[in-house]
């Protein structure tokens, strides 16, 4: 692509987000309009989980970037100028529709060669503020999910906390890796293989942690732990729901109360990304302690996916009476 084309759609993707008054002072090189950065794979994502997943698998062969910074809430994220143009400009887009509506609209402006959305190998749930693993979402033999609710009609998005979605949702980006760079098929099929692999032996961890627990009901204020739920048996009783920025009811707070009395729970989780003004009121009423349980969709330095999951386990086999 010429400098002239990369301006067009470039100024074409501006004009979508309705931005005025766009003035380029430079123009990248040929490699990076092949969608290439430094020799590498040029790779958008869209947030952290999608991030970590296409940088295991792309290895040394990618340049991976999230339009989500550290820090940053993935649902309230608009898009700049510059990234709505990096959306047409990459070799591969990754993200999940449902999840961030500003995304969805650049990758539909942009129209990427090569697009991996991640709702298309883990279809998603219609999940409430309360989600009983033992009865919500029954499993085939093949480990698929029934009463599945596509993105955009109130779905889950929260795929990758239940780490065999999040494995199936790593062969979809391998698969499509391939596809954008064939020359290096071969390493994205082993790196994938890899990730998988440790992604099941998480979910071994996941179940023989939480074998012993006393309780299977947790709170939480933000209803992003269902798919989590769903897979081990417990009961998510959430504050709010899948929009971790709305407001409880006085209704549903007397449910809460009545939840964590009758289920002898000790704990509420908050993500400490967020206030947590609502759960240490709910804490002082019932006498319960609050700890934190991340929804992973950013993380900080020194950490990533498998170290955050790990610590949730600990937490909830603290909180749940397993330890």
């Amino acid at each position: 692509m010429n400098a002239s084309c990369r301006l067009i759609r470039f100024l074409a993707a501006a004009t979508a987000f309705s931005v005025g008054g766009l003035a380029l002072t430079s123009c990248t090189g040929d490699a990076a309009a092949d969608g290439e950065k430094n020799g590498k794979v040029d790779v958008v994502t869209s947030f952290y989980p999608l991030q970590f997943v296409a940088q295991q698998i792309g290895g040394e062969h990618v340049e991976v970037e999230s339009l989500t910074k550290p820090g940053t809430e993935p649902h309230d994220l608009e898009l700049s100028p510059q990234q709505a143009g990096r959306l047409s400009d990459a070799s591969l887009v990754v993200y999940l529709k449902g999840l961030q509506p500003a995304v969805d609209e650049g990758v539909q402006q942009a129209e990427p060669e090569h697009v991996a959305d991640a709702s298309t190998y883990a279809p998603m749930e219609k999940h409430s503020t309360d989600v009983h693993g033992e009865d919500h979402g029954k499993h085939d033999d093949h480990g698929h999910d029934h009463d599945s609710a596509g993105a955009g009609n109130g779905g889950d998005p929260h795929l990758w906390l239940d780490p065999l979605r999040f494995a199936k949702i790593a062969e979809g980006v391998g698969k499509e890796l391939a596809e954008a760079d064939p020359d290096h098929k071969k390493d994205y099929a082993k790196n994938t293989e890899t990730l998988v692999e440790r992604l099941h032996s998480l979910d071994k961890e996941f179940k023989k942690g939480l074998a012993g627990k006393k309780t299977d009901t947790f709170i939480t204020t933000h209803a992003a732990f269902g798919y989590l739920a769903d897979r081990y048996g417990l009961h998510q009783a959430a504050v709010s729901g899948i929009d971790p920025e709305s407001e409880p009811s006085g209704a549903r707070m007397k449910q809460l109360h009545k939840i964590a009395k009758a289920d002898d729970v000790d704990t509420v989780f908050f993500e400490s990304s967020a206030s947590d003004k609502t759960a240490k009121t709910l804490a002082r009423d019932l006498r319960l302690k609050t700890a934190v349980l991340s929804p992973l969709e950013s993380v900080k330095k020194n950490e990533d996916y498998f170290s955050v999951m790990h610590r949730n386990l600990f937490s909830l086999r603290t909180a749940l009476g397993a330890d």
